[in-house]
């Protein structure tokens, strides 16, 4: 067996792996990108003598050679950025607060027919954890109601927080925001109108957390994090994905 043919099958393997989200509905830049690099790394290998040959063409002309020069440091520096985007991104998946001198922030995600998807409820199931533990400690559950939800994000982590056992006097709605940003800068306006502790422990999936206190940074809010746990099918597409916002973020806030 041509020893070529098992790298391209790792590929074409990584291929499916960022095609399975777009089965249950998921299709954003993550997986989007994921196939693509995935299918042309496999079609190379697979290919092997073809791409040797244009390979070969490309030294063989001043144009070629420029190209291939510039081509490598793009695939170069785009390695790099991923590789250095995703250590901050593992150094901020988790960092719990040393005291109950904080307000939780819970960041909503979707809802499907009254109920939490299945990110939801591993952020609903982290922050019930870190609650549960601490009575002193108080929530803001943050999230509107898109065109396609029956209730709002904030109304459906509430309702599961107190089903868990959690008083419904410690969580305060914010259900007005549609994205990151308005879910930190709203809440922050309520735990501000409330007295609440300023410092904020937000809980959001783990490949999350980086762009969310990147974000709080911006409007002067001191956050530690809480995370929930994302599906592995799930999250290299979103893990991807947040190459592409943390960069998008950093450039143009």
């Amino acid at each position: 067996m041509d020893i070529k043919i098992i790298p391209a099958l790792l590929f074409m393997g990584l291929f499916l792996l960022f095609a399975a989200p777009v089965f249950v509905g998921i299709i954003n830049l993550g997986n989007g990108a994921g196939m693509a690099v995935s299918a042309a790394l496999s079609l190379i290998f697979f290919f092997w003598g073809r791409f040797s040959a244009f390979i070969g063409r490309c030294l063989g002309s001043a144009r070629g050679k420029i190209f291939l020069v510039l081509a490598g440091l793009a695939v170069v520096f785009g390695i790099v950025l991923a590789v250095v985007i995703s250590v901050f991104m593992i150094k901020e998946a988790n960092d719990p607060p040393e005291d109950e001198n904080t307000t939780v922030v819970v960041l909503g995600c979707k809802v499907r027919d009254g109920a939490p998807s299945l990110m939801l409820s591993r952020r609903i199931d982290a922050a019930y954890e870190y609650l549960s533990a601490h009575d002193g400690v108080y929530a803001v559950v943050s999230g509107g109601q898109g065109s396609d939800e029956i209730i709002s994000e904030a109304k459906c982590m509430k309702d599961c927080l107190v089903e868990k056992g959690i008083a419904p006097e410690r969580i305060f709605m914010e259900d007005k925001s549609v994205n990151t940003e308005e879910n930190l800068r709203f809440s922050k306006k309520i735990i501000k109108d409330n007295g609440l502790p300023e410092k904020i422990t937000i809980v959001t999936d783990n490949f999350h957390q980086l762009r969310a206190e990147m974000i709080a940074e911006k409007y002067g809010i001191e956050a530690c994090n809480i995370s929930g746990t994302a599906s592995w099918y799930l999250l290299p597409t979103y893990w991807v994905r947040e190459w592409f916002g943390v960069t998008y973020y950093k450039l143009f806030g």
